[in-house]
Parts: C-alpha cells; structure tokens; sequence
C-alpha cells in the first residue's frame, strides 16, 4: 500500500532527521501499535531512539499525520 506523507509530517521529518525508510520500516514492521479511533501510532526502535508514527489508512494508501523520536 503507498504511503503519503502530510505537508505536517514532512516538515517534522526535515526538523527531526527522520527519513523516509524508516518511516516504512516503522509502518511496515513495528515493534508494537497502539489504535486510537482512525488512527494508528506505530512505534519502532532505530539506532537506540523510538520512533512514533501516527498515520490512518485511507482507501488505497496509508496517510502519515505526524512523526516524533519518543
């Protein structure tokens, strides 16, 4: 399924040194998942940080809202 990255998520990912893969790698293979209502919070663990992803799937792809090291 494609991901689209919300203008939101991309400026956070200039701001925060996140990239793209392992925005995908956290989506497509997380460490866990948390479920709130539409959205998914997806958390994986990428050179000692935790990376959260918060997206929703829509129709035919996967939106990326936000992004945060936790």
């Amino acid at each position: 399924m494609p991901i689209i990255i919300t203008s939101h998520a991309k400026k956070r990912m200039i701001d925060r040194g996140i990239n793209f893969k392992q925005i995908q790698q956290t989506i497509e293979m997380p460490d866990y998942t948390v479920k709130k209502e539409q959205k998914t919070e997806a958390y994986k663990r990428h050179d000692g940080k935790m990376l959260k992803v918060v997206y929703a799937v829509q129709d035919k792809y996967i939106k990326v809202i936000t992004l945060m090291w936790k």
